[in-house]
């Protein structure tokens, strides 16, 4: 019955990682876990999450902007679709990475913010979502060599004005690796709700549907065997000491994916300067959405200071 009981989880451990990192083609995308009914929880505790790819439903358009569409290299050697929103005059270009099982366009109204600061945007899909190629995802891990990519891209059309990058979420512990492992040296950062490890979101996952966090390693574990990663080393807090670009850190104290522990963890291992932006009540969402007066302030007196 151990030996049974062992295979049983390790199975749906390995469906459960499948479902997290492989998007599945288009249709109905499970529901938040706060949000679903027991007999919804039931379900996808046998069957895992559905999350079909990530598409633009929007483009700069939509919010009255121009804009251009590139393509680079990115992870795998895989396409990664960008859009650049010019801006005149141009005090640098404002580099923005969405968050897990997201897409660029979600980004829309954070770009217009910087738009209208006099930051020209560039939106970048990660490999996997949008307009780029794939249908995987390693929650940050291969995403770092995207940010990296789109990183050396925006300073070859930023013409030496400075290249600041912004990420939330996934997006965000992305840039602290990317910043770590290529020693990318950008002007500035913005960060909303990053993790601090891999492991501990995992973890918040379970926790947060009812069930406790044990079966968080394996789910991991058999992710990074399907996608060729070691996800106990994704740990952003470790990341951050490499980081000495002026640092902004935002964070919901509501967030019940992400802590405020969590969120000072990683402001303290930050070695540049850095500035911490609490935003009351707000969840895991985009703090401009939450709360668009707070964000625009705490963006805008970090802008203030130029450090670049």
């Amino acid at each position: 019955m151990l030996v049974l009981g062992t295979l049983l989880l390790n199975a749906a451990a390995f469906e459960h990682a499948r479902a997290l990192t492989r998007f599945s083609p288009d249709g109905p995308r499970t529901g938040r876990a706060e949000s679903l009914s027991a007999i919804e929880k039931l379900q996808v505790l046998t069957e895992g999450v559905r999350i079909p790819k990530p598409r633009n439903r929007r483009t700069p358009l939509d919010v009255g902007l121009s804009y251009e569409r590139h393509v680079f290299a990115g992870a795998h050697g895989l396409p990664i679709e960008a859009w650049l929103i010019p801006a005149s005059p141009e005090h640098g270009v404002v580099v923005l990475f969405h968050g897990h099982a997201a897409s660029k366009d979600q980004l829309l109204r954070v770009a217009k913010a910087f738009h209208e600061m006099g930051y020209a945007a560039l939106l970048v899909d990660f490999y996997g979502s949008g307009g780029s190629g794939g249908s995987d995802t390693s929650i940050g891990f291969f995403e770092a060599v995207d940010v990296a990519a789109a990183y050396r891209y925006a300073r070859s059309l930023s013409r030496e004005r400075p290249v600041i990058l912004y990420g939330v979420s996934m997006g965000a512990a992305a840039i602290l690796k990317a910043v770590h492992d290529d020693y990318l040296d950008p002007s500035a950062i913005v960060l909303e709700c990053p993790f601090d490890r891999l492991s501990t979101t995992a973890a918040h996952r379970f926790r947060n549907v009812g069930l406790p966090a044990f079966p968080a390693a394996l789910l991991l574990f058999w992710g990074g065997v399907q996608q060729g990663f070691n996800p106990f080393r994704m740990n952003p807090v470790d990341y951050a000491t490499a980081v000495r670009s002026p640092t902004l850190l935002m964070q919901g104290d509501r967030d019940p994916t992400i802590t405020m522990g969590e969120a000072r963890s990683i402001f303290a291992h930050l070695a540049g300067p850095k500035t911490l932006a609490v935003f009351p009540g707000a969840r895991h969402e985009l703090y401009i959405a939450a709360d668009r007066r707070r964000w625009t302030d705490a963006v805008g007196r970090f802008f203030d200071e130029r450090y670049w």
